[in-house]
């Protein structure tokens, strides 16, 4: 089992530390729109929704990453001064009860949506916009089950630290 979360904690390091460079491209991109809007007079619809895709890729291809890293937000009144099994059976239980379903609600719901986007091809309503819609509706699912996977992960690794605490008493 280790072994598997492992696995799935190297593909979250992996795909968060690649999509972390889109961050820089997309700040490349915003300058450049506002270079050419601003002293060209030159804008470009196209160019303007590419850096809404790269955002959008950034929080759905780097949403596993930050559950790895334990960067989401949570209410931290009582958790920092529990033990660690203690925080161990906190997250198992919270990832069972909350993130699996959800994201299992999320992939269930959004198929249809997603699915039709690709029957149609779906494009930008702008004339001059990306014709990729499709693609970026498609990082829904993308989201949903890189969470999914890395919340695999992390019940594995929270089961066997709440495990290995039950065990030494």
């Amino acid at each position: 089992m280790q072994r598997i979360a492992n696995y799935i904690d190297r593909l979250s390091d992996w795909l968060g530390r690649s999509v972390a460079w889109l961050a820089l491209a997309m700040v490349l991109m915003m300058v450049s729109v506002v270079i050419l809007r601003y002293l060209f007079q030159f804008g470009s619809i196209a160019m303007q929704e590419s850096i809404m895709y790269m955002n959008a890729l950034i929080f759905a291809l780097g949403a596993g990453y930050t559950l790895k890293e334990r960067g989401h937000v949570r209410v931290d009144i009582f958790y920092s001064r529990l033990p660690q099994s203690r925080r161990a059976l906190i997250d198992l239980l919270g990832t069972l009860v909350f993130l699996i379903p959800s994201m299992l609600a999320i992939i269930w719901l959004s198929w249809d949506y997603v699915g039709l986007s690709w029957r149609l091809r779906e494009a930008s309503p702008e004339s001059s916009g990306l014709p990729f819609v499709y693609l970026l509706k498609s990082a829904i699912l993308l989201l949903a089950v890189l969470l999914l996977i890395q919340g695999v992960a992390e019940l594995i690794k929270n089961w066997q630290c709440w495990r290995s605490k039950d065990e030494a008493q």
